[in-house]
């Protein structure tokens, strides 16, 4: 195996550090530029325009507009939504009204989490065939982007609803969050989809590749913080030294540093193995299938676990600077808490693959 980058995934990356050298915005007003950009057409199918590329490409375009913390549906939209649509192979007629809208700056998201059930396996939602519609009728939680997703991938009993944003019977109802990024619940009243807007399976990779994307995301956010929190110590000074010459602080940066670099090998091994599923190198490999949910499900805990302690430590070394909400550690910090929450939390990820563990 070899997790180093490929030509293509480093052309994605220096796109969006360029970009980003260039442009100031960090929240939604940069999204029409990444869809100037070309960068929401990364994984789009050839035949509806897009640049036909993958999973790797996109986890490093969704690592580097992390490092920066930006805040935009890149994750929901590319992680939760086009690539279980690409993998899933949507029929044309749906392909050509979603993939061609995206690639102009259209919103996907998913509604992956049931009241009392992160990243729920077997969803209460029900979706009931009545000749060439299917009715749509749950609960949903924590969707980011919801109310300007143009579609919503919705996990239901029967498959995967693809859902439009305006449908009629669906109500959405404001969550806070940490990042301030809009998110909210969804209630879903005998909403009506055509038929072949229902993919029927597709639930297990649906949540393989939001793992893998959120992974990525939370690769780039402790990347990012790191840089940012090392420059503080470096410039700041107490008592007529920089704070880096303690070593108190040393020693707190330096065990950052080390769940960074723990953090990236998980997600890097996570979004390989995906890639090579999906490639094909491993198709039809029962060990590969298992190797990849071991890693997506390791990754998963790092993160619930790993990445807001070592953010708390970030906040606590830059000091009372921590807590002015203009500062950039905020926009890093806030949303480390949400993606922790996304992923059910410590304990939930624990259990996850404990009981990964004790079934082989």
């Amino acid at each position: 195996m070899d997790f180093t980058r490929d030509e293509s995934q480093d052309a994605v990356a220096e796109v969006v550090v360029s970009l980003l050298e260039r442009e100031s915005a960090r929240d939604i007003a940069l999204w029409p530029t990444l869809a100037d950009s070309g960068l929401l057409s990364v994984a789009l199918p050839e035949k509806f325009g897009g640049d036909g590329m993958g999973l790797l490409e996109v986890s490093a375009l969704l690592t580097e507009l992390a490092t920066d913390a930006v805040q935009v549906p890149a994750l929901a939209t590319l992680g939760f939504g086009v690539l279980p649509l690409v993998a899933a192979g949507i029929p044309d007629a749906l392909a050509e009204q979603v993939f061609p809208a995206v690639a102009v700056g259209a919103v996907i998201t998913a509604a992956l989490h049931e009241i009392g059930a992160p990243f729920t396996v077997q969803p209460e939602t029900s979706a009931v065939s009545d000749g060439t519609v299917v009715r749509v009728t749950g609960r949903k939680v924590a969707v980011p982007y919801a109310e300007t997703a143009r579609w919503i991938l919705v996990p239901t009993d029967n498959g995967i609803a693809v859902v439009p944003g305006d449908a009629a019977g669906l109500t959405r109802t404001a969550n806070p969050t940490s990042d301030g990024v809009p998110e909210f619940s969804l209630a879903l009243d005998n909403v009506e989809i055509p038929a072949e807007h229902l993919l029927p399976g597709g639930l297990a990779d649906l949540h393989r590749f939001a793992l893998a994307g959120i992974g990525s995301v939370a690769d780039g956010l402790l990347k990012g913080v790191i840089a940012l929190t090392a420059e503080h110590l470096r410039t700041r000074q107490q008592f007529g030294r920089p704070l880096a010459e303690f070593q108190a602080v040393a020693q707190q940066i330096a065990d950052v540093y080390v769940v960074s670099r723990t953090l990236h090998a998980a997600a890097a091994s996570a979004n390989w193995a995906l890639a090579q599923s999906i490639d094909g190198a491993a198709t039809n490999n029962p060990e590969h299938a298992e190797r990849t949910d071991d890693d997506l499900d390791v990754l998963a805990y790092t993160v619930a676990a790993e990445l807001p302690a070592a953010m708390q430590k970030c906040h606590h070394l830059h000091g009372g600077l921590g807590v002015d909400i203009t500062h950039p550690l905020h926009r890093y910090y806030s949303q480390a808490k949400d993606i922790a929450r996304w992923l059910g939390g410590e304990s939930f990820r624990l259990d996850r693959l404990g009981a990964r563990c004790s079934s082989n």
